[in-house]
This record gives C-alpha cells, structure tokens and sequence, in this order.
C-alpha cells in the first residue's frame, strides 16, 4: 500500500471539505483531518511537524493551474451525454477537478459514473483546452482542460447530490450549457474531433 500517496488524498479531501463547510463543526472536523494528515507525512518522512508545515505554506508554494477533466460520450445516435448542474441549473458534458492521488482517466471515469450513473472507458485525449483561449466567464483560477472521449460501457443514467439530471442530446438541439465549463464550440470541436481520429489533439 502507497501510504504516503494515501494521506496525500486525505488531506486533499479535508480541504475540499473545508472550502464547502457550512458551520463550524465542519471546519473544526476537516481542520482536524488536515492536521492529522501532516503528522502521519512527518512520521512517515522522519521530519518534525515544522518542516511538514513550512512546507505546505501557500506563499512559499510556485503558483500552477489547476486541472480540470470532461468526458464527451457519444450515443448510438450520435448524441451527446450531458449533466445538469444544481449549482446554476445548466448543462455541460461530464468532469470535475482533478482529484490527488488519480491520474487524468481514472478522475474522468469516477466523474461520469458519479454525475450520469454510467460506467464507462477512456478511449483518447481529444484537447488540452487553456481555459484563458476561449470565451468562458472570468473565473479567479488559472485552469487547463483536459477533454477526453470516453466511451459507455453500462450503469443506468441518473444525477447524484449536485447533478439534477443526466441525458442525450442531439449536437443542433444542446440545452441552455453550463458556459463556466463547456462551451457550445467546445463541443462541436470534441465531436469533429471524435468523429475524425486522423486529425490531431488539439492544443490551447
């Protein structure tokens, strides 16, 4: 077992926890895990609890971009698989962050069984999308996408506690889109580029 890697994805998960707390006990809880996190790596790495915390101080830490990874999931007919956010009731193709402790395709098949229900298989990259290239909403984070094309392998559609609903849709006929997360040209693009595996990865 990869102990290390293992409280890495502790801690990562009690800071999630203490970005989305909504009262003190879960502050205090998810601060709790993050400390605890950092003297297992102090045991482990042999190193006062100090060295550990000097180490993970944001101003000392070189500033990159954060990863986020989607799915484009074609039907029999064509269609695409979207999700429908709860946060503002639109649509976008299937992913999330990066999670620690993941490589890219395991995050982006745990993505679409989480928010569709579906299981599913990485089949290619179709684009390494920098976030700042195209006319999303401002957003405070410096973001790259990584877009692959998966394909359905079963599981029944359904959303989960932040998606209302999961369904096909047909690429002239795409619902009102999630603009924070996908775009209607992104999706055209992925389709064009899933429909033709000789053209190239597409970059930026």
């Amino acid at each position: 077992m990869d102990y290390l890697n293992t409280i890495k994805k502790i801690k990562a998960l009690a800071e999630t926890g203490l970005v989305y707390a909504q009262n003190g006990y879960e502050v205090e809880r998810n601060q709790e895990l993050v400390d605890l996190s950092k003297e297992l790596m102090a045991a482990i790495a042999n190193k006062p609890i100090e060295a550990i915390d000097k180490f993970y101080l944001p101003p000392k830490e070189y500033p990159t971009p954060k990863v986020d990874v989607r799915a484009l999931i074609l039907n029999e007919k064509d269609e695409v698989l979207l999700a429908k956010e709860m946060m503002d009731g639109k649509w976008s193709i299937p992913g999330g962050w990066a999670d620690i402790g993941h490589s890219p395709s395991e995050v982006v098949v745990k993505e679409v069984k989480e928010e569709t229900g579906l299981e599913s298989k990485v089949e290619r990259v179709l684009a390494i999308y920098d976030k700042r290239c195209h006319p999303h909403p401002p957003q405070p984070w410096y973001v790259y996408k990584i877009m692959f094309l998966c394909k359905s392998t079963g599981g029944e559609l359904r959303g989960n506690f932040d998606i209302e609903e999961a369904n096909w849709f047909a690429l002239d006929k795409l619902p009102p889109l999630s603009e924070d997360r996908i775009l209607k040209s992104q999706i055209k693009e992925l389709y064009q580029l899933a429909k033709h595996p000789e053209l190239p990865i597409v970059c930026d």
